[in-house]
């Protein structure tokens, strides 16, 4: 089983900076890993969507908050978890068809996929099924899915989703994607 570097310890007070662009080089995904309060803290900017995003995660990489901001300053979906599976927006409505769901997944920004690696303790060719939610950011539709991890070798891994298909992709030392196929590749 490999090991993932602590990405606290790979950064300055700044963050650690991670740049993806399409493969047509024309949009880009900047997102930006911060240590902070005993946790990480992630800002995502994609250029095509037109969004930005904050996702908190625990010491362990466990998801307690997902806010996206898309034309306003205030936020167009903030959604927290309790960290044991129960799901609510900020404004205190429980979601209960979110229940059971522990990470986020957007399809327009390869980060997301980070988040299970870097807590998974799978071993080479072990899999393991995850419910996430799965995030529209044009309609804001948000739906539970089910994903399942293979980890293929050290640093290589497949996800499979059910009516998605499945794609393998590469993951530096931190656990950060390289390229992922048909989306983005890393630029910086």
């Amino acid at each position: 089983m490999t090991v993932y570097t602590p990405i606290h310890e790979a950064h300055g007070p700044d963050g650690h900076v991670v740049r993806w662009t399409t493969w047509d080089g024309l949009h880009s995904d900047t997102t930006t890993i911060r240590w902070e309060n005993e946790g990480y803290t992630v800002t995502g900017q994609l250029t095509r969507e037109r969004v930005d995003y904050v996702l908190r995660l625990s010491a362990t990489w466990q998801v307690r908050q997902f806010i996206l901001f898309r034309d306003l300053e205030e936020p167009d979906l903030w959604l927290a978890t309790d960290g044991a599976g129960r799901w609510g927006e900020m404004n205190g409505a429980h979601r209960t068809e979110l229940d059971g769901c522990y990470d986020v997944h957007l399809d327009c920004s390869p980060f997301p996929v980070t988040v299970p690696i870097r807590r998974l303790p799978l071993l080479e060719g072990h899999t393991a099924e995850i419910p996430v939610v799965t995030i529209d950011t044009e309609t804001l539709d948000v739906q539970p899915e089910l994903h399942r991890y293979t980890r293929l070798s050290s640093h290589r891994w497949r996800l499979d989703v059910d009516h998605k298909g499945a794609v393998e992709f590469d993951v530096d030392e931190h656990g950060l994607v390289l390229d992922y196929p048909a989306g983005f590749r890393r630029s910086s």
